[in-house]
């Protein structure tokens, strides 16, 4: 045994050298348990999460998932409506400042509706998407209930063609975006081409504002997303957005006119004519080109939405979305000074608001968060007021969208 022992020893052998080897076999075997006890801790974990029927959140806020299959998460697609530009700054308030007016005004009937959706994407699965907002507003013609249509359903449709991009993994570039905002008009111009002037959808409804009467009402679009990175505007008609960037107007929009040399031409080449009563009108009727409905004048009125995509810079300071009341006798830089001067006014009042008797939504929050809703509220109530003292006659509906305060918080 003793000459077996000697054979098998190397001649570099030794007792210290034998201690050493020793003590990190078991220094492997220790990290080797505990690589395996942390396995077993996640996988417990991810198997309690399950059944849970959610991922558990860390305390640190941060969400922990295995890596199953020896794939490390980063190889994961990335979802592109959930992924941030830096994994290190924060997602902006869920809930942005902002301040909604709207009234008929001078006019007998009201015919606008304006739709507010924070956070409007929520949750897909088990999925926290990135924090999007929907604003909208819809200047009806002819009645009101495709433009009450638009406010109860659009932002439901722009929410179905988002996730469906993003289920399919589709980057969301400005192609993809474009894409899935026209998808959403072109659904939602179906939905009320087959609804009636009673506001029945479906097609099947007799009463008596069926037929004739329910061809000739259709209502204006213009939605603006805004995500952390960029606001994404989508308009069919002649209501506006614009944006206010480091003092200067930008319109993020372009009015659809029967008189737009584009328009005209397109209208001529459908065998349409422009015919001007008061004004520039389709077939002598509709004073705009494109809209949602109006089921008489197709082909010549369009649904299609002219998307217009833009980066966020931290010189974006807010966005006034409005109904032609507003825009046919406030300019573009008029509008943007009055709400720069309320903005950046350190006492916030409802003085305004509380003449014209309207709500002005001022969500719970922080003593910040409501002197910003205050002030953007009081900043659409002025534009309003300003637009009645200058004789506008329409419909008048404003969204002030505070982009400073929503990205400083």
């Amino acid at each position: 045994m003793a000459e077996i022992c000697v054979n098998m020893a190397r001649e570099d052998s030794s007792p210290e050298k034998c201690r050493e080897a020793r003590r990190r076999r078991i220094e492997l075997r220790r990290a080797g348990l505990e690589l395996v006890d942390g396995w077993s801790g996640e996988k417990r974990r991810y198997e309690s999460d399950r059944a849970g029927g959610g991922k558990r959140n860390r305390t640190d806020g941060s969400s922990s998932s295995p890596a199953l299959g020896g794939q490390s998460s980063a190889a994961q697609p990335e979802n592109p409506l959930t992924r941030t530009n830096s994994s290190e700054s924060p997602m902006p308030d869920p809930s942005p400042a902002y301040g909604v007016v709207s009234l008929s005004g001078r006019s007998r009937d009201m015919e606008d509706a304006v739709s507010v959706r924070t956070d409007f994407l929520g949750q897909t699965g088990k999925v926290r998407c990135l924090p999007m907002h929907f604003f909208g507003v819809f200047d009806g013609h002819g009645g009101a209930h495709v433009a009450m249509l638009c406010k109860e359903r659009m932002h439901v449709f722009v929410a179905e063609e988002l996730r469906r991009f993003s289920d399919a993994g589709v980057d969301m570039a400005p192609v993809a975006w474009s894409a899935a905002m026209r998808r959403s008009y072109e659904r939602m111009d179906e939905m009320v081409l087959g609804s009636c002037a009673c506001g029945a959808t479906g097609g099947n409804c007799s009463c008596e504002h069926s037929g004739v009467t329910s061809e000739i009402v259709g209502s204006t679009a213009v939605v603006a997303i805004v995500s952390p990175d960029r606001v994404i505007v989508a308009n069919c008609g002649d209501s506006r957005a614009v944006l206010s960037r480091g003092g200067s107007a930008i319109p993020l929009s372009d009015d659809h006119k029967p008189d737009r040399p584009d328009e005209l031409a397109r209208i001529e080449a459908a065998g349409g004519h422009v015919i001007y009563l008061n004004g520039a009108r389709v077939q002598g009727i509709l004073a705009m080109s494109r809209a949602l409905g109006d089921k008489y004048l197709k082909p010549y009125v369009i649904s299609d939405p002219e998307v217009k995509i833009t980066e966020r810079s931290q010189d974006d300071e807010f966005i006034i979305l409005a109904s032609d009341g507003l825009w046919d006798v406030l300019s573009n830089e008029l509008a943007c000074d009055v709400v720069r001067r309320c903005l950046s006014d350190a006492g916030p009042s409802s003085s305004a608001v509380d003449v014209l008797n309207m709500d002005a939504p001022e969500p719970a929050g922080s003593g910040d968060t409501q002197a910003s809703h205050s002030r953007c509220s009081l900043a659409a109530a002025l534009l309003t007021r300003l637009a009645l003292g200058r004789k506008s006659c329409d419909n008048i509906s404003v969204i002030v969208i505070d982009l400073k305060n929503s990205s400083r918080r």
